[in-house]
Parts: C-alpha cells; structure tokens; sequence
C-alpha cells in the first residue's frame, strides 16, 4: 500500500511522526509532501529531526500569505505530485490551509483520501480552521476520529459510513515523548505557567492581542511565553511588547522540551489546540484563551478552562488543581496502529471517484 502524507505546520509534524514510524514496520511505502507553510526552523525542521520522521519526499516552499494565496499556491503544486505518486491513499492531517489543499487537490483528481483527526467542531464559523476540518470530512472517503465525540460530529453530518474512531496520535507522541523528556534551561525551577498564543483571533486583533498581553503579564506568577513566528510579527506590528510584567519571552521550544515544560510548569495559559490536549495528558492545569474549544472533555474533567473575560485570567491560572482522572478519551496511545488498520481495511472498499 502506498499512502501520501501531505503535511505543513507544527502540529502535523507531530502527528505525523507515530504514522509515518507505523507505516515503516508494517513495510508500506510512504511519501512525505511538506508544504512549506510552516518554514521557520524552530516550528519545521526540528520535529523531523527529533521526533526522527524520515526528511519529506517532496517540499512545496509555499511560504506565508493569506488564506487564499497559501491554499491557492499549494493547489497548483500539488497535483503534479499527486500525479507522480499515484498513491492508493491520500492522508491529510488536522485543519490547516495544507489539510484543505491536499483534500482539494485528491477529490479533483479522484484519489482516496483519508482524514485524520476528523470530526472535531468549535462551531466557529469565524475561524479558518472550523471550514478547513468541514470541508475535508465531507470530501473524505474516510474519516479517522480522535475521539467518541468527534464520531457523534460526524454521525451528525451524515458522514457514519466513513468514519472509524481511532484515537488520538498525538497521545501516542506525547505519552513516548514524556517518559524522556526533560524540561528546558529557559523554564524556572519553581512555580510559572507556561503560556502560547498565535491563533488569528487573538493576534490579528490590536485590541484583543494587548488585552492578551496585559492578562499574561499582570499573572501573580512568573509567564514563560513561547514566542510562535505570528504573534512576534503581529506584537510589532501594532506596537505591543511582550517582555514585560510576569512574562519572559522564549523561542519556540523543540516537542521533547515542550514535553518537558508542559510537565514541569504549574499552569498552561494557550489557543492552541495540541497543547490543551497535552496539559491534559501530563495532568497540568490549563486555561485557553478562546470562547469555545474542540477538546470539550478537557473541559468536561476539570483540567482546562476557557478564558471567557480576559480579566479573570488570574483567577483561572491559579484555581485549585482539578481532581485527578484516569479517563482516557484521546486514546490509549496506539491510535497509529488503529489508523494504519483502518488504511488497510479501507482500502478495497474505497469508492471510485
């Protein structure tokens, strides 16, 4: 069998990483398309070398620009390669611009295509990533899900005969990672959270971002503040420095050293969706600063918060540590094994487009 990865930002390299290593011990031949939307070193190269994922076959160097032009300069690489490889399978990976550009580009040229982590909702139309996921489960011939909420989403939508709940291949990343992982130099060793923002409703927003801001750095406890390319160039752009108050500001950390920090740190402050989960997993309490969230269990089992009015930020950093949980939701940590099976399985029953 013959599966295409297409691949493009942080939390898809991570993702990637269980599959591609699953892919190679079943003997299944694999090929990697990096898209170049994320290109810094710090949020690209790194996660291949640490996670040890094999360098990709092919990388489109599409750089940033705005939804249309990054999405639109993919599309016309893409079915070349798409071409070239002929894959029995096309997997796309989350809710960026690559995973609909990838989508798009198989559904046009009637190859099989596979979603992985299918299924979630924030019921935000206003975010990108909320069209991204909608519009690659329906043109999904399988829908991978990560959790029993995501297969109810989708049985919804009318997309049951698709889907296979599978897990969650990040827990399979976070849970190898963990048991080695030791924190970074740039992280104190007392009490501090641990604070990430970079999502487009919070950063491109000169009056949310300083709002933002002004929260983290009034916290009665130190902020280490890993700083993602976006919210760097949005803070310059509207004239809001960062290294102020509680906060220090470092570099994107590695995945083994963020492993290492979500783990020692006392709280998570973040918009990100791969951390919440993973503050989940290593059990440390998290807020997120959005109005809404696709981890709802999370929320349901007391490890995570949402920042509703940026002024109780300091009241939810510091809340007392929610009752320990030996619930599992995101999967027992072989959700790469589940994935490559429903792959195989699926495979003969694939329709023709």
């Amino acid at each position: 069998m013959k599966i295409l990865s297409v691949v493009g930002a942080r939390p898809q390299f991570i993702k990637l990483a269980p599959v591609a290593a699953e892919l190679t011990a079943q003997g299944h031949e694999h090929v990697i398309v990096h898209t170049g939307q994320h290109y810094d070193a710090n949020m690209s190269d790194v996660f291949f070398q640490d996670l040890q994922i094999p360098a990709p076959d092919v990388h489109l160097g599409v750089g940033s620009g705005s939804h249309g032009k990054q999405t639109g300069a993919m599309l016309a690489q893409m079915d070349d390669v798409f071409l070239e490889h002929q894959p029995d399978w096309v997997l796309v990976y989350g809710d960026t611009n690559s995973t609909v550009a990838g989508a798009l580009s198989a559904v046009k040229l009637h190859l099989p295509l596979a979603h992985l982590e299918a299924g979630l909702r924030s019921f935000n139309r206003r975010m990108p990533e909320e069209h991204n996921r909608v519009l690659t489960d329906h043109a999904a011939d399988l829908c991978l899900a990560p959790t029993q909420v995501a297969v109810e989403h989708l049985a919804a939508e009318g997309l049951d005969k698709r889907t296979v709940l599978v897990g969650d291949v990040m827990t399979d990343v976070c849970l190898m990672v963990a048991a080695q992982a030791s924190p970074p130099a740039s992280v104190p060793d007392g009490d501090f959270a641990l604070a990430t923002i970079h999502r487009a409703e919070n950063t491109d927003d000169p009056v949310r971002l300083r709002a933002v801001i002004d929260g983290l750095a009034t916290l009665p406890l130190p902020v280490v503040l890993t700083a993602h390319p976006r919210l760097v160039a949005k803070a310059a752009e509207h004239g809001i420095e960062l290294s102020r108050g509680s906060i220090s500001v470092i570099d994107p950390l590695d995945y083994p050293s963020m492993v290492g920090a979500v783990r020692r740190a006392s709280a998570v402050v973040t918009d990100s969706g791969g951390l919440q989960k993973e503050a989940f997993l290593l059990r440390t309490p998290c807020t997120t600063v959005r109005t809404e969230t696709e981890w709802v269990e999370t929320i349901d089992l007391g490890w995570n918060a949402l920042a509703l009015d940026l002024a109780d930020l300091p009241r939810l950093v510091t809340r007392p540590q929610p009752r320990d949980t030996s619930a599992t939701p995101y999967g027992d940590g072989h959700a790469a094994q589940a994935t490559v099976k429903a792959l195989t399985e699926s495979r003969s029953s694939s329709p023709e487009r």
